[in-house]
């Protein structure tokens, strides 16, 4: 077992409490140990977020470009090895953690271009002899959370376009899977990012909530979890002038027209609600399919489903694999126990999977769900596990609704030959991502990401669009005239 250390003020420390971090393909014995930080370690964080932000804003850009760029480059060259422990703590399999792996590097690739643009606009000035221009600035220490599901995407997610705009951040990863934002963290030390501008909090949450949540030094909290959790931070702001980002829950769908290309869209359906054992926000939990051809997609999309292997993430064989906790694993069985209660029919999956060297991980069986009422809890609530429900429906307009009927609107999709029937799908669809003949998942470093309705706050992630909430805009007018 690795002991590992955490970054406060440029430094790698330990404090002598530990937490044990496990493999969920095997949870019998912890496979690391990581710091169990205090309150006052997290004050401290704080002090040195508050002076490194008081040199970080005044780094050149194309400084903290270069210093980005370096940590791209340090995260592709220790790919596997980080790859290795994002599957290790978290379950998902080599080839999703590869992808994440290039994927954040990606991200600071991205951020540290857009650091070197340019950060304002010039506007005309009703004055004679003046000239006016906005400015954006950075807003000082930001508080990240990111959550188990993709333990170093969401970090980087965060982190790359707050520090690219001149932020400094307190980072706290998710209890369970810490190893990967550590990895993260050492590739911008490594690159030589000043002393407290990325600070690490390694702990147990209930333990350090009020230090982490209350410091008077916090700008901005971005969130990436659930709704409950969200919802709470959101209250627990609600005096102070600290601006919340918050990516939260979902229950994304996808619609099958009768007009679709039946095998393609059970592919991509399996693809989007599986992947990571459907341990991802926008992954697919939710299906609707025109009558006329609900019997033959039903029996593709089981048939590709019951095509997945099982197992470790470390197997190359593996396409399915664990959910990421006992934990998890415990509460994607007892949604699967209500919704059968609730009247659903198991066509596939349904249970645990104990079986050989799966006897000691958490996994569930891939599911899928048919005769679901649209007012059942697995119809509604989200459920995070490789669980997907399935309805037939009248028509298009009936699609959408079914579609729009929920708390949530982070993603959705359509399947269609009808290019007119896309573009109203588009058109209607109460989501933030929408999808034509592909897969609700998979959206890139550039394209501006985040949902509606209970499904986020109004600041979106990715792209130049996140900038709206790690910076403030200045007005600046000069008068050059007599």
């Amino acid at each position: 077992m690795r002991t590992l250390e955490t970054l406060c003020g440029g430094e790698w420390v330990t404090t002598g409490e530990w937490i044990d971090v496990h493999d969920p393909a095997d949870v019998r014995a912890p496979i690391a140990r990581i710091p169990a930080l205090g309150a006052k370690d997290v004050t401290r964080a704080y002090d040195h977020a508050e002076r490194g932000f008081a040199r970080w804003k005044r780094t050149s850009p194309f400084e903290r470009s270069r210093i980005l760029t370096e940590a791209a480059a340090l995260i592709r060259a220790r790919l596997d090895e980080i790859a290795a422990d994002v599957t290790a703590e978290n379950g998902k399999t080599l080839a999703e953690a590869r992808g994440e792996t290039g994927k954040a590097a990606d991200f600071l690739d991205y951020y540290a271009g857009l650091a070197r643009q340019g950060y304002g606009t010039l506007l005309h000035d009703a004055r004679p002899d003046t000239r006016t221009h906005t400015q954006r600035e950075p807003i000082g220490v930001i508080l990240v959370i990111s959550p188990w599901n993709d333990p170093l995407i969401t970090p980087a997610r965060k982190l790359a376009p707050l520090l690219a705009a001149g932020n400094a951040a307190v980072f706290k990863p998710a209890t369970d899977t810490p190893l990967s934002g550590l990895h993260f963290a050492r590739a911008l030390h490594d690159a030589g990012l000043p002393d407290g501008v990325l600070n690490v909090v390694t702990g147990r949450t209930s333990e350090i909530e009020q230090a982490l949540l209350d410091d008077p030094r916090i700008a901005g909290i971005t969130f990436t979890g659930s709704n409950s959790v969200g919802n709470r931070i959101r209250r627990r702001l609600a005096d102070r002038n600290v601006r919340f980002q918050g990516e939260l829950g979902g229950k994304n769908a996808s619609a099958v027209l009768a007009d679709a290309d039946l095998p393609a869209a059970a592919k991509a359906v399996t693809a989007a609600a599986f992947g990571q054992a459907g341990q991802r926000c926008t992954a697919t939990s939710r299906v609707v399919v025109e009558r006329p051809v609900y019997e033959e997609f039903t029996r593709l999309l089981v048939a590709e489903v019951e095509a997945l292997t099982t197992g470790p993430g470390s197997d190359p064989a593996t396409t399915l694999c664990p959910l990421s906790s006992p934990r998890q694993r415990d509460m994607v069985l007892a949604d699967l126990a209500r919704a059968v209660e609730q009247g659903a029919t198991v066509l596939t999956g349904g249970s645990a999977d104990t079986e050989g060297q799966r006897a000691h991980g958490c996994y569930v069986r891939p599911t899928v769900l048919a005769d679901v009422s649209p007012e059942s809890a697995i119809w509604r609530e989200e459920v995070f596990g490789p669980v997907l429900a399935v309805r037939a429906v009248d028509d298009f307009a009936a699609a959408v609704e079914a579609v729009n009927d929920s708390a949530f609107g982070l993603a959705a999709a359509v399947f269609t030959r009808d290019l007119g029937r896309a573009y109203r799908f588009v058109d209607e669809a109460e989501c933030g991502q929408v999808a034509v003949n592909t897969t609700t998942t998979g959206w890139d470093v550039h394209l501006p990401f985040g949902g509606f309705r209970d499904s986020g706050t109004a600041y979106k992630e990715q792209g130049e669009e996140v900038l709206r909430f790690s910076t403030r805009v200045k007005t600046v007018a000069v008068h050059f005239g007599g």
